[in-house]
């Protein structure tokens, strides 16, 4: 599937960071070229650690290589997505958020009057998540769960 769908591939070290070594291979077996655009993607993904969106990364790679081209970041990361390598999420805003996986599986607390983010464990929503199955017959995944409201601060409490 793509960004707006669900990664359908595994992680390729469910320890740790992506072999990034084997990346190559695995985009030429989906008939993309590497290209030094691709490996200066993969770079920044490699060194990147939280959230980060897709226009930092289009950023991130042209201080690597200015003739990185959005659409190549754009195309490659629906691709790494598929195979297990990014997931994404969207912030209050809309904006895509990718993470590099392996990640545990979390959701995102979004303050609607400061936009404050915090990450949401599954574990602290598996009782929503497990209502939604038993009663709707639907399987939320929590990687792509945004709650908007008012943080703490916010809020007075």
């Amino acid at each position: 599937m793509t960004r707006h769908g669900h990664a359908t591939g595994q992680p390729l070290d469910p320890a740790g960071r992506a072999d990034w070594a084997r990346v190559p291979g695995r985009l030429r077996a989906r008939g993309l070229r590497w290209t030094p655009q691709r490996a200066a993607l993969l770079a920044v993904l490699a060194d990147a650690d939280g959230h980060v969106t897709a226009s930092q990364l289009v950023e991130r790679c042209r201080a690597r290589d200015p003739g990185t081209i959005p659409s190549t970041v754009y195309r490659t990361l629906d691709v790494l997505e598929d195979l297990g390598i990014v997931s994404h999420s969207h912030g209050i805003d809309g904006r895509e958020e990718f993470h590099v996986r392996p990640v545990a599986d979390h959701g995102h607390l979004i303050c609607s009057a400061c936009g404050a983010e915090d990450e949401l464990p599954a574990a602290d929503s598996a009782q929503f998540v497990e209502t939604l199955r038993r009663v709707h017959g639907f399987e939320a995944q929590v990687g792509h769960l945004s709650v908007v409201g008012r943080c703490r601060s916010c809020s007075g409490d």
